[in-house]
């Protein structure tokens, strides 16, 4: 089984936050909670960088969690990381793949979590 969604914020250790922004009008928090509690595999996708060029991919979620320790994978379109959520609560995530024409270095200045790199790197 697989769980698809989006998120605001993801953590260096695969927390996941994706339903509210404090102080903003929200419905409700939906069913994102159920779906990362399941033993699915959680795969987000979302853009790498929230308006004014904010970080997504943040060493410590800001923002109230759906879920922790819930992320697998993180498709961003400079690249695809990969978590340990079953491993040590400190292992860094994995740049598995790169997006064509960006450089590591790109990614780096863009991500607000250490990771480390995939070797080899293959392209997206």
């Amino acid at each position: 089984d697989v769980t698809i969604l989006g998120a605001l914020q993801v953590a260096q250790n695969g927390d996941l936050a994706n339903w509210i922004i404090p102080g903003k009008m929200v419905k409700g928090m939906g069913g994102a909670m159920d779906l990362v509690a399941s033993d699915s595999r959680v795969v987000v996708t979302m853009e790498h960088l929230a308006k004014g060029g904010k970080h997504k991919l943040v060493e410590s979620c800001s923002l109230p969690l759906t879920g922790a320790r819930v992320v697998d994978r993180v498709i961003t379109e400079m690249g695809v990381f990969d978590f340990d959520k079953n491993g040590p609560a400190d292992a860094l995530p994995v740049l598995a793949e790169i997006a064509p024409g960006v450089t590591v270095d790109e990614v780096r200045e863009a991500t607000g979590m250490e990771f480390v790199v995939a070797d080899p790197l293959p392209t997206m």
